[in-house]
Parts: C-alpha cells; sequence; structure tokens
C-alpha cells in the first residue's frame, strides 16, 4: 500500500507498461516457437499450407482477413450490447486493458494476431486439422474468471473463421489480418471503456 502510494506518475506508467510489455515477449516466443516447429516438421514456415502456388497473394489474402475481421468485431459488439454474457465479458476484459495507449495496442494487437496464427493456423493446423486446431483455440483463450470464462466460446467461433480462412486462401495473410483487426479494434475500444 505505501509503495503504491509513493509511486511518481513515471513510476506509475512504468508499472503499467510492464504487464504489456511482458505479453509482448511472450508472443514473440510462441511465434518463434511456432516457426521452429513447422520448419523442424514439414521443412517450411508457417506462411502457408504447403501448396503455395495454389495460395492467394498476401495482399489479396490481407483484404479478405480485413473484412473477415471487421465483420467479427460488429458481431462482437453486437453481442455486448444483446447479451448480458456479452457485457460481463467487455467490463471484465475491460479491466484487464484498460488505460492502453493506442502504440501499447497496435504493438500488442499485431504480435498477438502473428504468433497465434502461426501456432495455431500455420503450424497446428497444418498438423493436426481445421477443427482440433480451432478446439485448442478455444481453450488457450478459456479463462476460469466469472464474467471471462464465455470469452472461449467467441474464441472458438474465431478460430474456426481464421482456420477457415487459412484454409480458403492458402495463406496465413488473411488469418493474421482478421485476428489483428478483431484485437486491434477490440482492445482499443476496451480499453477506453
Amino acid at each position: 500500500m505505501i509503495a503504491a502510494t509513493n509511486l511518481s506518475p513515471t513510476g506509475q506508467e512504468e508499472a503499467a507498461r510492464l504487464p504489456w510489455i511482458s505479453g509482448l515477449l511472450f508472443y514473440v516466443a510462441v511465434g518463434g516457437a511456432a516457426w521452429a516447429w513447422r520448419w523442424a516438421v514439414d521443412g517450411v514456415g508457417p506462411w502457408t499450407l504447403g501448396h503455395a502456388d495454389e495460395a492467394m497473394g498476401p495482399f489479396a489474402g490481407g483484404l479478405v482477413g480485413v473484412v473477415a475481421g471487421l465483420a467479427l468485431v460488429a458481431l462482437s459488439r453486437a453481442w455486448t450490447s444483446a447479451t448480458a454474457s456479452g457485457t460481463a465479458l467487455a467490463e471484465a476484459l475491460g479491466e484487464l486493458v484498460r488505460g492502453l495507449s493506442v502504440p501499447a495496442v497496435a504493438l500488442l494487437a499485431l504480435a498477438s494476431g502473428l504468433a497465434e496464427e502461426m501456432l495455431f493456423r500455420g503450424a497446428l493446423q497444418a498438423q493436426v486439422g481445421w477443427l482440433l486446431a480451432s478446439l485448442l483455440f478455444g481453450a488457450a483463450h478459456y479463462l476460469p474468471r466469472p464474467g471471462l470464462r464465455i470469452w472461449a466460446l467467441f474464441a472458438l467461433l474465431a478460430g474456426g473463421i481464421f482456420g477457415g480462412l487459412f484454409l480458403w486462401t492458402g495463406t496465413l495473410a488473411a488469418p493474421v489480418a482478421a485476428h489483428v483487426t478483431v484485437n486491434g479494434l477490440n482492445l482499443r475500444w476496451l480499453s477506453r471503456a
């Protein structure tokens, strides 16, 4: 208690910065592990399903991903405003990210979207298939705290869509763009709540 009252504004800013910096480092490790795994198993990076000649280009895949991400953001906002579980989830997540700066939101959205897609779609889906990778993605987003448990269901839906984008386009650019769009817009919205 005494330490908290003696924090200068600079000390408070530094304390607030630590969780998102450690999150950023975590995602760098996850992305590196996904890359190493896919390279060790298939001899390729996690960017395609292995048939690069049939893959949509990264720019077109990215555009498809942004459109899908915007649709997921609209769905999450509608769920938040229409249901008590959506409102409770937004409030619980808002407590965790409240006050993040725009640069912090952008870095976290980019790092989490890229690393999680490298792992769940680029490495896992290539090995275990769409369904199991989507189920594991939902399970990874389960938090045993009131108000946050339901997040796993939204993540399961999003993971299924991200995996479908990877199958359809053949490029990781689509699910990465969708994931970054969802995380960026929703983190910014929740951080201001």
